[in-house]
């Protein structure tokens, strides 16, 4: 028997362990992008009030009773629930319970969701392709402006990316090693994801089980008998809430919101399921600018790239597309258990699968939705990077890069195009270092090691300028109401709860005239006030008053300037005749209902002499206790577009 003895120029069979410098500035690095996560998220956080009302109001119920907890109750005395499983409002009504009722009470839980997010995704990416790639995927999560939005409202799909990248982490582990207990935590991460979005959450299975299927380091009875144990956790986690509301009386439950028959099951399969994909969504309030099919906007292919659907998370869509099929092409003669294929289907089969449902589907869609995509977009820019710039000294990984960073420059670049009248500077400041980045990519051969740094950090700078500058504004910006947008022109709806969503930048400061929400500022996007609680850019009726009131030359101060302010009233008003007293009051009310007089008065009131902090409440269902953010109870049966 012969031994074969190591000579000097063979490579070692183990990689030598990490030095301590080399631990110690990884650790440095990833406290710097949490940290920095963190200040994004959380700085400002209660300008938005209660952001999503109808959530708000449903963490409050929770934080008084623990049924309305449990069913996920709109209010307190339990007459209906949310439209949506209640994982999410779990989380928000113990925030709630333990903190008391608060803006940060509500949205903090999400905000430190969004921080686990980035620090999990990284944990993900890093097993796979190194620090570097985890720390780029970290950051261009964290810089989605989808995401910012997100994870700095009250929506649930802030808790549905986090188990959703938590099931992608435990799935992949699961194949590194052939361990079954990580692919039933997969599972079972997936069932929490049904709780907290119903079927959203089954969007990643195909990929998950393609990843267990084609690397688990184990036999073809082994892999089938391990899924199965994760099939059942699944079936498990998803479905005792379900059971249990089916089994619990009916007249001692609240109402299923969103159902037609007072049925979760009929809510899990026809609204909130299939109906999202046929648009036949009965209960539903309609739907937005109608399309080639359905009512919520043209469906196709491009649909996430068109419109306001782009600016959310298409920064680095077509670069992620790209960077997938390099990665397949170079692990296509890799063994069965590829750790690099295996991430690449992972993270490929959940943004494949998830974008083709978002650009297809007919029913309701909502530019929000798109964080979905986010974390798989991330994973594969990292991961696909790193390969690449590993590769750099080869021709062809070079020139691969080089276009990737001069596609995502470009795409940027038309994306900033789409809202010219902001930060104009912005669009050809990104194609130009774009521009450099590229060609310092071609030419890093010959190019000395700092200035290799250089020329990767330029690479970065262009590929995550424009998503970085649209998640700074959207995270200076209140978000409210049901359907939010990201980016500086927020042309997402409003729901029922009003208030102000995102406008363009502020373009002019009026000195010295104060609103109730600071210095009133004005921008071409900012939208009409609706009723509920004013964003803190919102001018007050009384300051626009004092605006249009212009002095004239001549009239000393302290004098009222009664014919200026006729002349610059509207014509109608100046020939309106005065009809005077009680007869003028009669007259205006047209002899309502007083029902429909008191809530049409007391609105009125609330909304243009009193901010939400300091309004009076208005008398909720019994049993809702004080400070309802419910003020009548609602009507069963019927759909609310507040938790679309």
């Amino acid at each position: 028997m012969t031994t074969t003895l190591p000579t000097a120029v063979d490579p070692p069979r183990t990689a030598p362990p990490p030095s301590r410098p080399a631990s110690g500035a990884r650790w440095a690095a990833l406290s710097v992008l949490l940290a920095a996560t963190a200040v994004l998220y959380l700085w400002g956080l209660s300008a938005s009030g209660w952001a999503n009302s109808f959530y708000a109001a449903a963490a409050q119920a929770g934080g008084v009773s623990w049924k309305a907890w449990f069913f996920g109750s709109s209010d307190a005395a339990n007459s209906i629930t949310v439209d949506k499983t209640p994982a999410a409002l779990w989380v928000s009504g113990l925030s709630v319970r333990i903190f008391g009722l608060s803006s940060w009470s509500v949205l903090v839980p999400q905000a430190l969701m969004g921080v686990a997010s980035v620090g999990l995704l990284h944990a993900t990416v890093r097993r796979t392709a190194g620090t570097a790639a985890g720390l780029l995927a970290g950051a261009t999560l964290a810089l989605t402006p989808v995401a910012v939005l997100m994870f700095r409202f009250n929506n649930p799909d802030a808790l549905l990316t986090l188990l959703l990248i938590g099931a992608a982490y435990a799935t992949l582990r699961a194949a590194e090693g052939g361990r079954t207990r990580w692919l039933v935590l997969a599972g079972a991460l997936v069932g929490l994801g049904f709780l907290t979005k119903m079927l959203q959450a089954f969007l990643v299975l195909p990929a998950l089980t393609a990843v267990w299927l084609l690397a688990a380091p184990v036999g073809v009875g082994r892999r089938l008998r391990d899924l199965g144990l994760a099939t059942v956790a699944l079936v498990v986690t998803a479905g005792w809430w379900v059971l249990a509301v089916e089994l619990w009386p009916a007249g001692s439950r609240p109402y299923i919101g969103g159902s037609q028959h007072n049925s979760v099951l009929e809510l899990v399969l026809g609204y909130n399921g299939f109906g999202r994909l046929t648009g036949d969504e009965v209960g539903s309030v309609g739907g937005g600018a109608g399309g080639r099919t359905g009512g919520w906007g043209e469906t196709g292919l491009t649909r996430l790239f068109d419109g306001e659907l782009g600016g959310q998370a298409s920064w680095l869509l077509p670069a992620a597309l790209v960077l997938l099929v390099v990665l397949l092409w170079r692990t296509r003669a890799a063994p069965r258990t590829d750790r690099l294929r295996a991430a690449a289907v992972a993270w490929g089969g959940w943004l494949i699968v998830t974008g083709a449902v978002f650009s297809l589907m007919a029913g309701i869609f909502h530019p929000y939705y798109l964080v979905a995509l986010a974390p798989a977009t991330a994973a594969l820019v990292g991961i696909g990077s790193a390969v690449l710039w590993r590769a750099r000294s080869s021709v062809a990984p070079r020139l691969t890069l080089a276009a990737v960073v001069a596609l995502t420059a470009a795409w940027a670049f038309v994306l900033l195009e789409r809202t010219p009248q902001w930060q104009p500077w912005l669009a050809p400041s990104v194609l130009a270092v774009g521009a450099v980045g590229t060609v310092g990519l071609l030419a890093v051969p010959r190019l000395p090691r700092a200035l290799t740094t250089g020329v990767a950090a330029v690479a970065v700078l262009a590929s995550l300028a424009g998503p970085a500058a649209y998640s700074l504004i959207t995270a200076a910006v209140p978000h409210t109401g049901a359907i939010p947008s990201a980016g500086p022109v927020g042309t997402g709806l409003r729901g029922l709860g009003g208030g102000w969503s995102s406008c363009v930048r502020p373009t002019r400061a009026v000195p010295g005239v104060r609103g109730r929400g600071g210095p009133v500022r004005y921008g071409p996007g900012c939208r009409t006030r609706q009723p509920g609680p004013p964003g803190p850019t919102a001018p007050g009726r009384a300051a626009r008053q004092r605006v249009r009131r212009v002095r004239r030359p001549g009239v000393p101060a302290g004098v009222a300037d009664t014919a200026g302010r006729r002349r610059d009233a509207p014509a109608a008003r100046r020939r309106r005749p005065h009809l005077g007293g009680r007869r003028r009051r009669l007259q205006q009310r047209r002899r309502l209902p007083a029902r429909d007089r008191l809530a049409r008065d007391g609105g009125r009131r609330l909304q243009r002499h009193r901010p939400l902090s300091d309004a009076r409440t208005l008398p909720a269902a019994r049993g809702a206790g004080t400070g309802a953010l419910v003020h009548r109870r609602p009507r069963v049966g019927r759909h609310h577009e507040r938790g679309q």
